[in-house]
């Protein structure tokens, strides 16, 4: 049976690279983009580039709890099963910004929109023979704190503190989810890419973005090498029990403490479910 993919932020960098790769592969791809103009140019050249008409594409923005609902609401009308999810989309903002609840951007987009995009599409995902969750993470975890006392940043905003902080969020969250779904067909893995140059909701085509950009980009990867990780989380058949791990150029990586602290995970987990108003218990099939 042809397997399904979901692949957010799909118009661009690893997501556009990911969402060929699967195609070639058979995958039948869901492209969810949040722009329908760049969503049908990516959709076009993913056609063109993988050889395959097995690609659709759906409107997603993570800014935003209603788009995601309707999201996952036209999907699970369309498909009863998904086998991958790939929650690929990130920003990165250089001055403070709200989604549309009013969440901080890197951690609405980051964090709380695919929590309540993987919630919602969960049933989807233990229907299949064998689902796979897989979250692009980031080595700047490492940097990153969860501030419980003001998660949004309203009073001292950072943009390096913010971002580390969403993908903090990430591995905690894949931790804490792979936890729950034990004894389930779903596993919940994520990915360090590596430096990819990527757009990453950052403008580098003026100024000192242009500049830093001509600087570094012989030492970027392409979105296809930074891709090529979670395509071996998304498909690798050694792969199928295999699950809460953070996984770097196709291997297992130890993490720091503070991303294996079940405390803060379970504190994450719940608060995370308050503010998108899903219930703390993962749905049951």
């Amino acid at each position: 049976m042809q397997k399904i993919a979901i692949i957010t932020g799909a118009n661009s960098g690893m997501g556009l690279a990911s969402s060929v790769e699967l195609a070639r592969k058979g995958v039948k791809v869901i492209m969810a983009c949040r722009s329908l103009e760049r969503g049908q140019s990516a959709l076009k050249e993913a056609k063109e580039r993988s050889g395959s008409n097995d690609l659709e594409l759906m409107l997603c923005d993570l800014a935003d709890l209603n788009s995601i609902r309707a999201f996952a609401a036209q999907f699970q009308e369309k498909y009863h099963v998904l086998d991958v999810l790939l929650n690929n989309a990130g920003v990165v903002m250089t001055r403070r910004k709200e989604t549309a609840q009013g969440f901080e951007m890197d951690l609405g987009v980051n964090h709380l929109g695919h929590f309540l995009l993987t919630h919602l599409l969960l049933k989807s995902l233990l229907a299949a023979e064998q689902g796979r969750v897989v979250t692009v993470a980031s080595g700047a975890y490492k940097a990153g704190n969860i501030r419980f006392d003001d998660p949004f940043m309203t009073r001292r905003y950072h943009p390096i503190k913010a971002y580390a902080q969403s993908k903090l969020a990430n591995v905690l969250f894949t931790k804490e989810l792979a936890d729950r779904l034990q004894g389930s067909r779903v596993t919940a893995n994520c990915v360090h890419p590596g430096a990819v140059a990527t757009q990453m909701g950052v403008n580098r085509e003026t100024g000192f973005g242009k500049t830093v950009m001509k600087l570094l980009k012989p030492f970027f990867l392409t979105a296809e090498q930074g891709a090529e990780t979670a395509m071996y989380l998304s498909l690798a058949p050694e792969l199928r029990e295999v699950s809460g791990q953070y996984f770097y150029q196709k291997k297992p990586q130890q993490l720091i403490s503070k991303a294996r602290n079940k405390q803060d995970a379970v504190r994450l987990w719940e608060w995370s479910c308050e503010q998108v108003g899903v219930e703390y218990e993962l749905p049951r099939v």
